[in-house]
């Protein structure tokens, strides 16, 4: 009877489950509707807030096809065009989607850059995901905090970046002249790229800590410097995704090598501070006779903790180093391919002479300048970002059929941007956006990220 009597007692159970989970679905729904809900509906009616384009998706659930699309793009190299490509397709500046259940913005916006980077920016944040992924890597500097913690390390750096002390030019001489050495003379293709990078880090660490790694002259300098600059760039690959051991799954789990590189990473910069702490009295000394200014002894005069001088460095050492050899990079790839560009360019800097130049007088290289400009247009050093909203909030525009009303974003969401695409809007640049042409739209400033100056500064120094 017992066994005749299971499957009747199995079901009733099971239906018994649903039920209850029907009743506590409802309860729930109707609770969010009357406080959350309620105060989303009118956060919406006050401002105004109506719904942006939806990107299509053939997996509305959890937006697979998003992502193999993106994977694809990556694995190609033409993740930036495939942004542009979708953002040409929805018909729209500003559109939402879904990936992996999660909805999300994505915008070409200039006010609303100008809003979560600037006017509203107490309301978003660098979001949790990158603070995992980053923070144990660079620790908490500037580029990886938020509010209060990012107020007080842009306050504590800023002493630094005043033009006297980041214009110290016979420092880049010395590593430009290292750059040209190293470039081959045989006559045959080279790819500058690798050696842009090596010039931007060996500048940025004398900068830093007065001492180079001298990547570009591996028999003078640091023995460690090579095993720090390998464990540095496999560190910074999986903090974006693309480890040489998991590839994007990096993004999910990290790879057991992780932790081991970091510690290389820390142990070299840790050093240097340490040899900068025992020197202290020298510098102070000879800083007397000379206008040379070391960074990290400049931050000992605010603070002696370890953590905090390594994760400052480590941020301005990222920043310095990638956003300046990506410029160099894109500026290069453009002259090999403009020889009247590149005339141009060089008879505009034939009238420094053979000397070199002060910061006031590259100032005044009005050519230089709107190359850069046109640069940094068209191949954005930060070309795609993020922010997570840390209250419910709203962009300025992209919602509504004309796509000029305010979108509402919930507590949470986030909102993506592509610089890239952005800067090859032909209502904003002309029909000729997307080709290369320094003229005098390049005289426009491309959209900046005003709360990341300190290190713009240094950069395009």
């Amino acid at each position: 009877m017992i066994l005749d009597s299971w499957p009747f007692t199995f079901y009733q159970t099971l239906y018994n489950t649903f039920l209850v989970s029907i009743a506590a679905y409802a309860t729930y729904y109707t609770y969010w509707q009357c406080t959350s809900g309620a105060s989303h509906r009118r956060f919406i009616s006050h401002h105004g807030c109506q719904p942006a384009r939806k990107m299509r998706h053939y997996d509305p659930i959890l937006g697979l096809d998003f992502l193999w699309r993106m994977y694809r793009a990556l694995k190609s190299q033409k993740a930036l065009e495939t942004t542009k490509a979708g953002f040409d397709r929805v018909g729209a500046k500003t559109c939402q989607l879904t990936i992996l259940g999660q909805t999300m913005f994505a915008t070409i916006e200039p006010e609303n850059l100008k809003s979560v980077m600037s006017l509203d920016c107490k309301n978003w944040s660098l979001g949790e995901e990158r603070k995992k992924h980053m923070i144990p890597f660079l620790g908490e500097g500037i580029l990886e905090t938020d509010g209060e913690k990012w107020h007080q390390s842009r306050e504590m750096l800023r002493p630094n970046f005043v033009r006297k002390e980041i214009g110290d030019l016979e420092l880049f001489e010395r590593h430009v002249q290292n750059l040209i050495q190293a470039i081959p003379r045989d006559g045959k293709m080279v790819d500058l790229q690798p050696l842009f990078f090596a010039f931007t880090l060996d500048a940025a660490t004398e900068f830093l800590f007065g001492e180079s790694v001298l990547t570009l002259k591996p028999n003078e300098g640091n023995p460690d410097a090579a095993e720090f600059v390998r464990a540095f760039t496999y560190c910074q690959h999986a903090a974006e995704g693309q480890s040489e051991d998991w590839g994007m799954l990096t993004i999910f789990m990290n790879s057991p090598r992780l932790k081991g590189q970091y510690k290389i990473v820390h142990v070299f910069v840790d050093s240097l501070i340490a040899k900068a702490m025992q020197s202290r009295q020298k510098y102070e000394i000879e800083k007397e006779h000379s206008n040379r200014r070391i960074f990290i002894q400049e931050l000992l005069k605010q603070t002696t903790n370890a953590a905090k001088l390594r994760a400052e460095s480590l941020n301005i050492l990222l920043a310095g180093r990638d956003t300046t050899a990506s410029l160099l990079s894109n500026v290069w790839f453009e002259l090999s391919r403009r020889p009247a560009i590149y005339s141009r360019l060089r008879s505009e800097i034939d009238t420094l002479g053979n000397e070199i130049p002060s910061f006031e007088e590259l100032k005044q290289l009005k050519y230089l300048r709107a190359l850069l400009n046109e640069s940094l247009r068209l191949y954005p050093v930060v070309p795609e970002n993020s922010r997570q909203a840390e209250a419910d909030t709203c962009l300025p525009v992209g919602g509504g059929p004309d796509g000029k009303s305010p979108v509402f974003v919930k507590k949470g969401q986030y909102v993506l941007w592509s610089c890239f695409a952005m800067h090859r809007r032909r209502d904003l640049y002309g029909e000729d956006a997307e080709d290369f042409r320094v003229c005098s739209r390049s005289c426009l400033n491309p959209y900046f990220l005003p709360k990341r100056l300190l290190i713009q500064i240094f950069a395009i120094a």
